[in-house]
């Protein structure tokens, strides 16, 4: 992949969820990035948005990450237990093996860095499900040879979702509360906006090195710094 005249092109998918969209209207300004997502359906656009938004069935998002021509992949699928009906496997389907496919499918165009939107807590051996899943998939993105993998491990996500979630907005809430009462090895749980989330992923967009980066709360916060000096 070729950036052309400085601008890189970068591969959204989960475009609809509160991530997604405000990377969506943090890359409005920015000219130095070019926003490709690939999606479902199509959202309204914030006023200004220049971008192009693929619509495609799954299966056929493979096709349209080779036609995004991306530099980087940003991966902010996500979903929760209640959205599934508490389905375990409608959960897995979403979280692990759409994740996967996009990412495969991103390695298979090219694109040989990748910025995933996983969970605080995420662990191939915890007793949760949800945390167990987002580790078995951490795990599993691991192994598909990018030569750059950034993690994010958000606490809980603040920020406008659409629809509302009633225990989420009582949660965002009381977040200026819980982030006090949450230290130690339990700080990575602190609450985060979205904006925040997204500003990081921006910014390790622009990173070079190779490896692999977990990054929970103040590691996102650090690498907006870095963007910033």
């Amino acid at each position: 992949m070729i950036d052309i005249a400085g601008v890189k092109r970068l591969c959204l998918v989960g475009a609809t969820g509160l991530v997604g969209r405000t990377v969506i209207e943090r890359v409005v300004h920015q000219a130095d990035v070019r926003l490709v997502a690939v999606a479902r359906r199509e959202i309204p656009l914030p006023e200004g948005a220049r971008m192009e938004f693929l619509v495609a069935d799954p299966s056929g998002w493979p096709d349209a990450i080779v036609a995004a021509n991306a530099r980087v992949l940003i991966c902010a699928l996500g979903t929760t237990m209640r959205k599934a009906g508490g389905d375990k496997d409608a959960f897995r389907a979403v979280d692990h093996d759409l994740v996967l496919l996009a990412a495969q499918a991103a390695r298979d165009a090219g694109i040989d860095h990748a910025i995933v939107v996983s969970s605080a807590g995420a662990d191939s051996s915890s007793g949760n499900f949800y945390l167990r899943t987002k580790g078995e998939t951490e795990t599993a993105l691991g192994k598909l040879g990018f030569r750059r993998l950034d993690i994010l491990r958000p606490g809980l996500l603040v920020g406008a979702r659409q629809p509302r979630r009633p225990l989420e907005q009582l949660g965002m809430w009381f977040s200026p509360l819980t982030n006090l009462l949450l230290r130690g090895k339990y700080r990575a749980f602190h609450s985060i906006k979205a904006l925040t989330v997204s500003d990081a992923i921006l910014a390790l967009a622009k990173e070079k090195a190779d490896g692999r980066f977990t990054h929970d709360r103040d590691a996102m916060i650090r690498a907006i710094r870095r963007a910033r000096e």
